[in-house]
């Protein structure tokens, strides 16, 4: 299978990576210690936001808002310092990640929205902890603590309307929307970055029965990246009327 294609445009990225074999990159407090502060160097040298992070003890979440086509540099200057610390430490040899890391551009922001929670209640999910801010080495529980202020500096967390969702459950319906952000396909065309939709509106259309469930594939369309234009004409609907239901529908 052809790998998926690097987003590096500017702008939010989720990024993951995990450890080799599935071990550990964390055994001791000092090492979660260090992998932030060589976190906060890559920062001040490539000028990006780090938004939320979650480190696990074989795998870490961070959600960074570049403002540069740097991501792979950047992410780089932070895998590798880290591995060499790690085999030094602990007298070991070889690679310390798994592959290259994983990146997923977060078009919109109910993707970002989903996004904070996925991360932040990843420990919650692993059951070592019961609620945010418990698990030591999130960015919920350190975003008050004075060492690792500068760190969190403008992270979208210090936003209360974001804060206060953190809590929201993960549903089922979260799960099915998360991962198809996560699935979401990208070309590079004229130098841009462009998203492909993943249904044709056909499918979108074929097989509701009533308006409510055709009103909910008009939303599901939407966040899918086709205009409210093409829908209406699609539909054979005025742009108002559309305009009109997605102001009045919730997303499920």
């Amino acid at each position: 299978m052809p790998r998926r294609p690097r987003v590096e445009k500017e702008g939010f990225h989720h990024v993951v990576n995990r450890g080799v074999a599935k071990g550990n990159i964390f055994l001791e407090d000092e090492d979660y210690d260090k992998f932030l502060e060589i976190v906060a160097i890559a920062k001040e040298r490539y000028d990006f936001i780090l938004h939320a992070f979650c480190l696990m003890s074989n795998h870490y979440h961070l959600l960074i808002e570049t403002k540069h086509h740097n991501l792979s540099l950047l992410i780089r200057q932070i895998n590798a310092p880290y591995a060499q610390y790690f085999n030094r430490k602990y007298n070991r040899v070889g690679p310390l990640w798994q592959g290259r890391f994983k990146n997923w551009f977060v078009y919109d922001d109910k993707y970002l929205s989903v996004l904070f929670r996925y991360i932040e209640q990843n420990p919650i999910k692993a059951k070592i902890s019961n609620s945010i801010g418990e698990y030591k080495w999130s960015s919920s529980s350190l975003i008050s603590d004075e060492e690792y202020k500068t760190l969190l500096q403008d992270s979208l967390l210090l936003n209360e309307e974001v804060w206060s969702s953190l809590d929201d459950s993960f549903d089922k319906d979260d799960d099915a929307l998360f991962d198809r952000f996560q699935k979401t396909i990208y070309k590079q065309e004229n130098q841009e970055t462009v998203r492909l939709k993943q249904k044709s509106l056909d499918d979108y259309f074929e097989n509701y029965t009533t308006l409510k469930e055709r009103n909910q594939e008009i939303l599901n369309a939407i966040a899918d990246g086709y205009k409210q234009s093409e829908i209406a004409r699609y539909l054979e609907l005025s742009s108002a009327g559309i305009s009109y239901i997605v102001r009045h529908t919730d997303f499920r």
